[in-house]
C-alpha cells in the first residue's frame, strides 16, 4: 500500500508515492534519477550514501523514504546548483579523490562540518570524515583540502 509523501530535493518540491519499506535511496537514485548518493554498504557504515536531511548528515541506504515527508534533502546536485563550491574547488586542487566513489558523501559531511564549525582543526576533521570510507586514499589530501577551505572562512 502505497504512500504520498511530500519533501523539498534540493530546493525543489517533491511528490511521490512511495511505499513504507522503500528506503530513500532507491526512490533518490531509481526514481528520482539524482545519482550522487551511491550503494555502498546497505548498512549505513560506508557513507556512499550520505545526504543532508534538514542541513544533517544521514545515510539514505537505512533512511525509509516516508520519514523524509515534510523535509528538505539536499544531495551533491543540490549543493552545485550555482556551480562548484569553494569545498569541491579544494577537493580538486588537492588531488582529494580517485575513483570519486566516496567523494559526494565525503562533500556532505564536510559542508555539515563546516557550517557547525568553519575552523576545524585536523582532529575535528578526521573524526567527522570518520563515518565515510574512501578505499583510494590516505585521507590526507582529503582533509588538507578541508583544512584549506576552513582557514579561507
Amino acid at each position: 500500500m502505497k504512500r504520498e509523501i511530500k519533501f523539498t530535493l534540493n530546493g525543489e518540491p517533491v511528490k511521490i508515492d512511495v511505499m513504507p519499506n522503500e528506503k530513500l535511496l532507491d526512490v533518490l537514485r531509481d526514481r528520482l534519477g539524482v545519482k550522487s548518493p551511491k550503494h555502498g554498504c546497505g548498512r549505513g557504515e560506508c557513507g556512499a550514501c550520505t545526504v543532508l536531511l534538514n542541513g544533517k548528515t544521514i545515510r539514505s541506504c537505512i533512511t525509509l523514504a516516508i520519514e523524509v515527508d515534510g523535509q528538505e534533502i539536499t544531495t551533491l546536485e543540490g549543493l552545485e546548483k550555482d556551480g562548484m563550491t569553494e569545498l569541491q574547488k579544494s577537493f580538486l586542487e588537492h588531488n582529494s579523490f580517485q575513483c570519486g566513489f566516496c567523494a559526494p558523501g565525503m562533500t556532505l559531511t564536510a559542508t555539515e562540518l563546516l557550517r557547525k564549525n568553519p575552523h576545524p582543526d585536523e582532529e575535528e576533521i578526521r573524526e567527522a570524515i570518520a563515518g565515510n570510507l574512501c578505499r583510494c586514499t590516505g585521507y590526507k589530501n582529503i582533509v588538507d583540502a578541508i583544512v584549506d577551505v576552513s582557514k579561507k572562512g
